[in-house]
């Protein structure tokens, strides 16, 4: 177990080779030089829909793991694409497990848009809306838009634009301040 404070990497993205995924995997990469022990959340495909009826104790397995991992979190950060100008089905059936827990409830939690310019905007005010509900502390100035392009993606799955690169690490280091508590000098 690290003693780095873990950031949890949700992708609202089920496709192969999605860019929002190679935002969360570079994340993942840069986070040693950040201090913090990212984890990236694999279990969306498996989560059940959302049924208020099944949220139940016990919880579904997926639901229970999906609560597990969010509660153990110190922050979290989402890359979610749009789709049909809000979030995917799958990532708000996501969402939607969690408004009725409080693992969420004054967790730090930021947002990448990975979506080209002048896109992306329905699925971030979605996003906003749905993180109010969760009672969620959104970290404004860690929520970035950070274009990115499959020609900017390396063999390894990774964000070859070291600006790019630069500014998720920032992003995580945000989160991680954040979450130990501190506002930046100039917010406090």
């Amino acid at each position: 177990m690290s003693d780095l404070p873990m950031i949890l990497l949700l992708s609202g993205s089920l496709r192969a080779g999605s860019t929002n995924e190679a935002v969360l995997r570079t994340a993942h990469s840069v986070a040693p030089s950040v201090k913090v022990h990212p984890v990236l959340y694999a279990g969306l495909a498996a989560l059940p829909h959302f049924n208020p009826d099944d949220d139940t104790d016990p919880s579904p397995a997926p639901v229970a793991e999906l609560r597990a991992v969010i509660d153990a979190a110190a922050g979290i950060l989402i890359c979610t694409p749009e789709y049909a100008g809000t979030l995917p089905g799958s990532f708000k059936n996501l969402l939607d497990w969690t408004v009725g827990g409080t693992e969420i409830c004054d967790k730090p939690v930021a947002w990448i848009n990975a979506a080209a310019p002048s896109r992306g905007q329905g699925a971030e005010a979605t996003l906003r809306t749905v993180l109010g509900y969760t009672g969620a502390a959104v970290v404004e100035p860690a929520c970035l838009k950070i274009p990115v392009s499959p020609a900017t993606i390396g063999e390894d799955g990774l964000l070859t634009d070291p600006d790019a690169r630069r500014r998720i690490a920032e992003v995580l280091d945000l989160l991680a301040t954040y979450a130990a508590g501190q506002a930046p000098a100039e917010e406090a």
